[in-house]
């Protein structure tokens, strides 16, 4: 839970109407040997995929790579996001910089018989990946109050916007204003980061799509240059559990 600075005491009650709920992603490389199971979350790895459903491939019909799985199982509750079923983020092995080659699946029957072999899945697949290695997913809910990259969070201090504010605290008021507003770090739901612009900003029919998942970089992780990528979603379409009209978005440095 955040605990507001002092010099944003004058504020907090106005801020209050900003807050949002998220689950913060706390992602460890498993070891060597060490083996998830087919139903866990997990950043890369083999997806829980039923018998019958057609492994995702790019438009040369080349297999795509689990880049992200979320079982909604293992997560805090979080208002309007699913409990149950898995989502996943499939994208092009080679040809995903683009963002056009890429699969949003979501499954929410789990007891169904699931694919075995993914012995096509050599390790070739994986040399551009964005995700160096397999990673065991933890899970910590926490609140928002803002996030200075998302288009979303037009809160005035008073008459300065954040910017101007920012240039008026002193230097150690300003780093901890930019630790409280910043939305980076992956998580599902919440603020959500760029670090070029909001593509959500582009499209009006877009601006109160939600974020369903965001995957930032760290020691094996790496999107360009230090780069941020993130899956968005209608917000009706997530009540529905429609997720085909998912978008995945990433930039960088």
């Amino acid at each position: 839970m955040m605990n507001f600075p002092e010099f944003l005491s004058p504020y907090q009650a106005d801020l209050e109407k900003y807050k949002m709920e998220t689950v913060l992603i706390n992602a460890t490389p498993i070891a060597n040997g060490e083996s998830l199971s087919i139903t866990q979350s997990k950043f890369l790895g083999l997806p829980f995929l039923p018998v019958g459903v057609d492994y995702p491939e790019d438009s040369k019909g080349t297999p795509m790579i689990l880049l992200a799985q979320i079982n909604f199982s293992e997560l805090p509750s979080l208002p309007e996001y699913p409990s149950e079923g898995i989502l996943q983020l499939f994208v092009s092995p080679d040809d995903w910089y683009d963002m056009e080659e890429y699969a949003v699946l979501y499954h929410e029957d789990l007891t169904q018989e699931h694919q075995k072999d993914f012995s096509f899945l050599t390790d070739d697949f994986y040399l551009d990946s964005p995700i160096l290695s397999e990673h065991a997913l933890q899970f910590e809910k926490s609140v928002e109050y803002g996030g200075v990259a998302d288009e979303r969070f037009d809160y005035m201090f008073g008459e300065q916007d954040y910017w101007d504010f920012e240039e008026s605290l002193a230097e150690e008021d300003a780093k901890q204003l930019g630790t409280f507003f910043t939305s980076g770090g992956s998580k599902v739901g919440g603020y959500a980061y760029f670090t070029q612009q909001d593509v959500r900003s582009y499209s009006p029919s877009k601006k109160n799509d939600l974020l369903l998942l965001q995957i930032d970089s760290d020691e094996k992780i790496m999107f360009g240059d230090s780069g941020v990528a993130n899956v968005f979603i209608n917000p009706d379409d997530l009540k529905k559990k429609d997720f085909s009209k998912a978008y995945f978005y990433w930039d960088c440095y």
